[in-house]
């Protein structure tokens, strides 16, 4: 212990009177009375008796009193627990000596009249103490708390409370209280729960006598007998129930680590299943979860599997829990929440269960009825719930897919009930409305809060589906194949049996019977990949091929007037011709064919139907390329047939330009990829179609318009916008969609929309992407491709980055010279894009679009003309760009191309939009990560160096306008916008990240430091391999210099993707940086400032409370890989208030020592800063009682994950003016 004696607690000179007031100033703040003026003193001195040296004595003298009312007792507590927490060490040890005495004292006063908070904040205390004195100096904790035990209910619930948290901070919580004394810890909790047998078993060569219990039992058994004694009579009393439940949860809790025999020893199965029996529903549920924790555990020895997993497959196991799962199922228009939980609960259970099954077949024992399994995962599958019954669709995805399950008998039987079950789940059921009476609609309602999350599992559990059905067609292609053709010939049969006819005037693209079709064709595709991996060379089976032929020859001679049911048709007509009967290559141009005439004519009088053909026509010309990519050799040797066919329809159905060159494309790419075909004329027909193109792209006249900013607009049309915008005052007029336009208006909307068609840029995306996408490098297509592209890259590429640099210079202001300083808003306003975002939006898709085109003829249908225009041009320009990249070395080693693409692409980055720099963001990354190493040198500095300077520019700025705005807010804001920008920023602040792990990825074997969790021997920067992107950018100082600083800011952005991400990539960089060479001295210093600066900040910042553990581990790793060789992390440490050079000099010196343990590193460092760091709200004492319908498991968070993280209105952050005050 540190410091002097301190103040006789025993002898308070005052302690009447310190008490009096301290009641006095709370009866002031918990009456509603009171002035704020005196509150406020109230608490002001309530802040000064904590700190206080004799706060304890008074704390235990008023928490004792039972006089007092139960909220002046709890902060008596709270006194005590300040005590504990922030002064455990100051003074001498027997202040320790008597808080731990007060706290056993209180402990023991107990009663069952108690109120709640009052026995949680007493074990609370209780387990504060442990963490810090037992098995240290305080050895007979376990006795204490067996005489506890032994008293009334409200003592076992006080012991079960402690062991139940105590479990949780030593073995399951990021507690850094526990994590100091790891090791320690976990022994004693081992020794007090586990029965000492199986401890003299366990450990026959080690002396498992800590003197920490106290008798032989355990608590696994005393809590198992109590158990047993609540459940009696069917745990009819409600202090029964609560007490079987408290039992359950402290059980669950050393579940996850108890010994596996001890839990046979204390026959804790047992007694847990015996609680499935009890006609109380919140029994049921702990009971499951207890299952849940034990079955998710994994490597189970061979005895502990036979006694502890195999039993769960046995007759009685199986039929108790499927009696009680089909009791737990509930009506969707009346749910009940308590059962509906118990329902998925035991779901998720059986699924831990039979993971086992498929992960350990080999320990499975005779016994067990895995057919009365199967038929209880069979029952989950099929309930009406999609959550419920997604983790038995999984499992089966699993069982499948195993070798020892997958072609067994009993599996075999049940593959027609999977089909059937999955067919019907095969529904898009994203696309029925949210007010549907489906069942299932219903329940997804009740589980899924967002948008994003609501298509994320739909289409985790899509995916399942679809690979069941291929599976068990891949075992079973026959049976499985017609059962499934001849389910599909009763839809088409009787599509629009019970549906009104076919209208246009009504059409709907979420119609029933487009959504029959669309789940009965999703099966069979399915299906057909199944039948695809069945269907190897030495396995050929010509009359199945045949008949689903002649099923296909039919399904094309039937007739709809749906575009989307045709478009289906389409689609599924050449999975068949270039999967299963890809040998027939008559039989694609019979597909070709369709696809070519499978047209339906427009209609104006509805806006939907007209969209459907446009959706039916892209996707003709998307399957007539697939079918030209696949079957050239064929096609080539009726090119001329092709060809006219392909022309007249072109000229007879192309609405546009650009329509009409991607049916060009089409023969382009048979006569590209051919084999059969001269070289020489290859090349002569690939330069007819490509000529033209190139022409266009170096006409001086291009060149002229693209050499300035006016000129750039005339070429698009927008050579009148700043003066029109100016005369209509647009700048003064707020809602844009309520003017009209005039005349002028729309004759500048026209020529705006008609310029775009007579640039060269779709039509040169287009030829790029069919002569190169998907192409194998090497392969003799990709070298034609190069060798075309290549003799046209001088003609492509100067306009090109003209293009795109003028288009980015749109967005700059400062280039809208017509415009007065007050009007020059509108350029962001106009060039703002406008789109729908799932989970923030308000209204639906349809309704969104559906307004987009009501303002089609206004002011903001004339804006959205110049962005989408902009858009396009700056888009394709970004594609070409992609394309050009694949083509390898050519592109990279390009002479003179590095900078001039930088300058196009980043000179005015800044001035894009969030969303727009997010795009730029995703287009850069694959050319940056594919660059070859040869190319690197000469192609990534400008291009690393540019990119990074505009991210933290743009980022920085971002965060900072949000940040601030999220300050300023009033009640009166635009939630809903405030809510976008701010998800739009994490997006792009998450791509910035994900490509700095691209580049310097810290999984990659090569970057692995010796110790991975902890730091152990640095990694000199020279022995990385030279060969990778991460050693270029780390051997490049002017690369590494943006990179670094900008890891640096994104450690304070407030993004936990983003910044969990980013702190696993600086403690990759930490070790290679500990060398002497300049470099590293440089970059060296700059993180021992910089980055833990900003670490610190962070971590003092309650929004990033939850990843205090990864901030934590980078502190440690910089200070335990630097101070050898600087002694500037110790410095900044140093500046920090409260932090002395004795306390330093302790925190190292206990560094060095568990170099090997991530967990004690970290928690070494948390209570370094412990009064620096944020608090999270459960340490506060403010968890509220969560909502059963919040309630959800890791495995249904797994089912939800999205790309997208949950968006929520921002809090105000706090002040932290002290946090910069910290460093000086």
């Amino acid at each position: 212990m540190n410091g002097s004696s301190g103040p006789d607690w025993q002898n308070n000179p005052e302690p009447a009177e310190t008490s009096s007031k301290i009641l006095q100033a709370l009866e002031i703040i918990h009456n509603p009375t009171s002035t704020n003026s005196l509150r406020q003193k109230a608490t002001h001195f309530l802040e000064e008796v904590r700190s206080d040296d004799y706060a304890p004595f008074n704390g235990f003298a008023i928490s004792s009193n039972r006089s007092h009312p139960a909220i002046i007792r709890h902060y008596g507590l709270s006194l005590i627990e300040y005590a504990i927490r922030h002064r455990w060490d100051v003074g001498a040890p027997e202040k320790s000596i008597q808080l731990r005495k007060w706290v056993v004292d209180l402990a023991q006063d107990v009663l069952g009249g108690d109120p709640l908070y009052i026995s949680n904040k007493v074990a609370e205390l209780w387990v504060e103490v442990a963490k810090r004195s037992w098995a240290l100096d305080w050895m007979d904790m376990d006795e204490l708390l067996f005489h506890l035990w032994e008293g009334h209910l409200a003592r076992k619930a006080l012991v079960l409370n402690i062991l139940e948290t105590l479990s949780e901070d030593i073995f399951e919580r990021e507690d850094f209280t526990a994590g100091l004394r790891g090791p320690e810890l976990n022994r004693a909790c081992i020794d007090i729960f586990t029965p000492a047998a199986i401890l003299r078993e366990s450990f026959v060569s080690r002396d498992t006598n800590m003197n920490v219990r106290y008798g032989e039992d355990g608590w696994l058994w005393r809590m198992g007998a109590l158990l047993e004694w609540c459940v009696q009579e069917n745990a009819a009393t409600e202090p029964q129930r609560a007490c079987a439940i408290k039992v359950l949860h402290t059980m669950k809790s050393a579940f996850n680590w108890i010994l596996p025999g001890a839990l046979v020893k204390a026959h804790s199965m047992t007694r847990v299943l015996s609680c499935l029996g009890v006609s109380a529903v919140s029994v049921q549920l702990a009971a499951i979860d207890a299952l849940l924790t034990l079955y998710n555990r994994t490597r189970f020895l061979p005895d502990d599997f036979a006694e502890l997993i195999c039993p769960m497959y046995s007759h009685e196991s199986t039929g108790a829990l499927k009696q009680l799962f089909e009791w737990s199922l509930v009506d969707p228009s009346d749910i009940d929440e308590e059962k509906y939980l118990l329902s998925k609960k035991i779901s998720e259970m059986v699924f831990a269960v039979g993971r086992h099954l498929e992960e350990r077949p080999d320990l499975i024992a005779e016994k067990c009825d895995l057919s009365k399994y199967f038929d209880l995962l069979i029952t989950i599958m099929k309930a009406q719930s999609l959550h419920t019954s997604i983790p038995a669709l999984h499992l089966w995805v699993k069982l499948l897919s195993s070798q020892h399950y997958g072609r067994s008998k009993t599996v075999t039987s049940l593959a027609g009930q999977l089909l059937e079950i999955c067919s019907h789940r095969m529904l898009r059921y994203e696309s029925l409305p949210e007010d549907s009476p489906n069942p299932s609609i219903l329940f997804l309602n009740e589980d899924v809060d967002t948008i994003p999350e609501r298509h994320a599992f739909l289409g985790n559990y899509s995916r399942f589906c679809h690979q069941i059905v291929e599976m068990i067609v891949e075992r079973q292609p026959a049976d499985a194949l017609y059962h499934l053709l001849g389910q599909a010939d009763q839809v088409l049969d009787h599509l629009y049996d019970g549906e009104p006819p076919f209208q246009v005037l009504a059409y709907s693209k979420t119609s029933v019977p487009v959504l029959r079709i669309d789940a009965q064709f999703s099966v069979i595709e399915a299906a057909l990949k199944g039948y695809g991996r069945w269907l190897t060379a030495d396995r050929a089976q010509e009359t199945l091929s045949s008949n689903l032929q002649v099923w296909c020859e039919r399904l094309l001679g039937l007739t709809f007037e749906d575009p989307l049911v045709l478009q289906r048709i389409v689609q599924l007509a050449v999975v068949f011709a270039t999967g299963p009967l890809k040998g027939d290559a008559r039989f694609a141009f019979k597909v070709f064919d369709y696809s070519l005439n499978a047209r339906r004519p427009d209609n104006n009088n509805s806006a939907t139907y007209t969209e459907a053909i446009k959706e039916l026509e892209s996707l003709r010309l998307h399957q007539l390329q697939r079918l030209a990519m696949r079957f050239p050799d064929y096609f080539i040797t009726i090119f001329d047939a092709v060809e006219q066919k392909v022309n007249e329809i072109a000229l007879a159905t192309a609405a546009d330009d650009h329509t009409r060159i991607r049916y060009s494309s089409v023969l382009f790419i048979i006569i590209h990829r051919a084999t059969a075909v001269d070289q020489e004329q290859r090349e002569e027909k690939l330069d007819y179609f490509l000529n033209p193109l190139i022409a266009q792209w170096h006409a001086p006249s291009l060149t002229d318009s693209l050499s300035s900013f006016n000129g750039f607009c005339g070429l698009l049309g927008l050579g009148t916008l700043q003066q029109y915008a100016l005369s209509r005052g647009m700048h003064q007029t707020p809602d844009w969609s309520a003017h009209p336009l005039d005349e002028e208006g729309r004759v500048l909307q026209s020529r705006i929309q008609n310029s775009l068609e007579c640039l060269p840029l779709r039509a040169t995306k287009t030829f790029l992407s069919v002569s190169i996408e998907r192409l194998e490098p090497g392969s003799r297509p990709h070298s034609m491709a190069c060798s075309l592209w290549h003799k046209n890259f001088t003609s492509v590429l100067p306009n090109l980055l003209h293009f795109i640099s003028q288009a980015q210079a749109f967005h700059d202001p400062t280039y809208w010279v017509t415009l007065p300083p007050e009007a020059t808003g509108i350029v962001r306003r106009i060039l703002t894009d406008r789109f729908w975002q799932v989970g923030i939006s308000s209204g639906t898709r349809d309704d969104f679009y559906a307004q987009v085109g009501d303002t089609k003829s206004t002011l903001e249908g004339l804006a959205s003309s110049v962005r989408g225009s902009i858009r396009t041009v700056r888009e394709i320009g970004y594609r070409i760009l992609h394309y050009f990249s694949l083509l390898g070395e050519p592109f990279y080693c390009f002479e003179g191309l590095p900078e001039p693409l930088a300058r196009a692409l980043f000179i005015n980055a800044c001035a894009l939009s969030t969303h727009q720099m997010a795009v730029l963001v995703d287009t850069i990354r694959p050319i940056i990560e594919n660059c070859p190493t040869v190319a690197r040198s000469h192609f990534l500095p400008p291009i690393l160096i540019g990119l990074f300077e505009q991210l933290d520019r743009k980022t920085g700025e971002e965060w900072d306008r949000i940040e601030a705005k999220s300050k300023a807010a009033s009640a009166d804001d635009n939630l809903s916008e405030e809510m976008r920008d701010e998800s739009i920023l994490r997006q792009l602040t998450y791509s910035s990240v994900i490509l700095i792990v691209g580049l310097l990825d810290p999984d990659k074997p090569v970057n692995v430091a010796p110790n991975t969790e902890g730091i152990g021997a640095s990694k000199a920067l020279n022995n990385a391999d030279t060969g990778t992107t991460r050693s270029y950018v780390l051997t490049t100082p002017a690369v590494l210099k943006p990179v670094i600083l900008f890891c640096t800011h994104a450690l304070r952005m407030r993004d936990t993707r983003s910044c969990n991400l980013i702190t696993r990539v600086l403690r990759s960089l930490v070790p290679d940086f500990a060398g002497p060479s300049a470099v590293a001295t440089e970059v060296r210093e700059f993180i021992s400032t910089e980055v833990l600066k900003a670490c610190i900040t962070s971590l003092h910042d309650p929004y990033f409370v939850d990843l205090q553990k990864d901030l934590a581990q980078l502190i440690a790793s910089i200070v335990l890989a630097y101070i050898p060789r600087t002694d500037t992390p110790k410095q900044v440490l140093l500046s920090l208030p409260s932090i002395t050079g004795e306390k330093i000099g302790r925190f190292l010196n206990q560094m060095h020592r568990v170099q090997d343990s991530g967990r004690q590193q970290r928690a070494l460092v948390l209570s370094l800063l412990d009064g620096l760091r944020g608090t999270h709200i459960s340490e506060q004492g403010r968890i509220p009682k969560p909502d059963l319908k919040s309630v959800r498991s890791a495995l249904h968070d797994k089912y939800m994950n999205s790309n997208m993280e949950a968006d929520r209105k921002q809090q105000p952050s706090p002040e932290l003016e002290g946090v910069a005050d910290m460093f000086n």
